[in-house]
């Protein structure tokens, strides 16, 4: 498999897209003017504790308060065994009003919710992520060679100390034991000066930031399977070489200045790829196509046969038609950063070993998706339900905004529609207000149809109301925006 990473930086934005043999499918952002907070640490102060929600609001110095669960904050009083029993606790004896407290972001504001937070703070390096809360070695799941995960445990034990904790990265798979000891170390070394740090801040200000896009695609995308890294900036480059110089130098000799005319997002279509990424529909190589419908409360993703009209049965091209559906959907979800509750409507399956296969195909598609997802079964109408965990915003979030047209509706109502709420109003506003006459403002597509097709009904309520009724075009009114002015 041929995998690269391009940055494409500047001043005012980053971006670093994954292709796999010639397909993107991953794609971060980063702007100046909103950077991601995910993995910042911040001195906060507890502004409102809610013990029906054992919960509690903290004030971090951002526009909207941070969410702070009880489930989320580490109770000192277990610190000796490194064990919490099951919580019971009420919150009000973890934290209280008007109390500071050091805290990381674990999930970047996402629409009118603010950031969610934790006092389990963790400390990410090349090899390692560190615990300070923690306590014993945790190895990554997709290191599956058992003799890898023993030499990996045993490197690293001897090492530790009572208080605190390491999980091994899947980048250590390989890695010398040397190395993993030097980022124990500067984990370590770091903690406590973030620590230190905590002690001296005032409520509300960032502690500690974690690195800008470029060096975070080194230190979290970089594996020995990455060919090569391409950046389209010299600044950029020379502090990503200088980055893995430090850290990685055995990456070194693949970080690559990109000097070409053409721009590097512009290698393997990455730029039309996130453009067509906007949009609700997604063709098939079969015929067949998705849709996919973004909310607040879920995503939905539907699977049709479209012009696939398959070689043998129908059984057989709807069953095609979901295997490659299952492969699309995972790459749509990794490139568009779709996470929470997705609900998959994959075309109904008669054959129950096509089910099972249609589901397999989907879990192995999902194996290299950095987020995490847990599947369930088809549920007794035939969807899927999935989760895949979320952090930051979506593709579409970052990159658009709702239309100030339709609000976000993905709809507005049309000329007939307006045209009879136009009538009500008039009967309405006759009734109640003496006038000479009625100006009726309104869009130019209701205005042509007021003149048009409803041009009798018009003149039977003008009859009806005893006062003439004059339209007026209103260049600046959506389609469902309208006045009726009594003159």
């Amino acid at each position: 498999m041929s995998i690269e990473i391009l940055v494409n930086a500047s001043s005012q934005e980053a971006r670093a897209a994954v292709v796999e043999n010639g397909v993107l499918q991953e794609v971060f952002l980063e702007r100046a003017s909103r950077r991601g907070l995910t993995g910042n640490i911040y001195k906060g102060k507890v502004s409102r504790v809610l013990p029906g929600m054992q919960a509690a609001f903290i004030e971090i110095g951002l526009e909207r308060t941070a969410f702070l669960h009880a489930s989320d904050i580490f109770d000192p009083r277990h610190a000796d065994t490194g064990i919490e029993p099951p919580r019971n606790d009420n919150i009000r004896e973890l934290v209280a009003e008007g109390s500071e407290i050091l805290v990381q972001v674990v999930k970047d504001p996402l629409g009118t919710k603010g950031a969610r937070l934790t006092t389990y703070i963790t400390l990410p390096s090349r090899y390692l992520v560190y615990m300070p809360h923690g306590r014993g070695i945790g190895i990554s799941a997709r290191i599956e060679v058992e003799t890898e995960r023993a030499r990996l445990r045993e490197a690293l034990a001897g090492h530790g100390s009572d208080g605190d904790g390491f999980i091994v990265r899947t980048a250590a798979e390989d890695a010398p034991a040397e190395a993993l000891r030097a980022d124990m170390l500067y984990l370590r070394k770091l903690w406590e000066v973030v620590r230190i740090d905590g002690l001296k801040a005032r409520a509300g200000v960032l502690v500690h930031a974690d690195l800008p896009l470029r060096l975070r695609a080194l230190r979290d995308l970089m594996t020995a399977e990455v060919d090569r890294v391409l950046v389209d900036h010299p600044a950029a480059f020379s502090e990503m070489q200088e980055f893995a110089r430090t850290f990685m130098p055995e990456a070194l000799s693949r970080i690559e200045l990109y000097e070409e005319v053409r721009p590097v997002f512009d290698l393997h279509h990455v730029e039309e790829e996130i453009q067509r990424s906007l949009d609700r529909k997604v063709a098939l190589k079969s015929g067949g196509y998705l849709i996919i419908d973004q909310t607040e409360a879920m995503t939905t993703i539907d699977v049709n046969t479209g012009a696939f009209v398959g070689h043998r049965n129908l059984e057989e091209t709807i069953f095609r038609t979901n295997l490659e559906a299952s492969v699309a959907i995972a790459r749509q979800l990794r490139l568009r950063n779709l996470g929470g509750i997705i609900i998959i409507d994959f075309i109904d399956m008669s054959e129950a070993e096509h089910r099972k296969q249609v589901l397999q195909s989907l879990e192995k598609a999902l194996a290299g998706d950095h987020a995490k997802t847990s599947i369930s079964s088809v549920s007794p109408l035939g969807l899927v339900e999935m989760t895949r965990k979320r952090t930051r915003e979506s593709l579409e979030h970052l990159l658009c905004a709702p239309c100030p047209t339709c609000e976000g509706r993905g709809f507005l109502k049309t000329p007939e529609t307006m045209c009879n709420e136009v009538f009500r109003e008039i009967v309405r506003q006759s009734r109640q207000f003496a006038s000479r006459e009625l100006l009726i403002l309104a869009h130019q597509d209701v205005v042509d149809r007021l003149l048009d097709d409803e041009s009798a009904t018009l003149a039977e309520l003008e009859h009806q109301v005893g006062r003439p009724i004059r339209l007026q075009v209103e260049a600046l009114y959506g389609v469902d925006q309208y006045d009726v002015v009594l003159v």
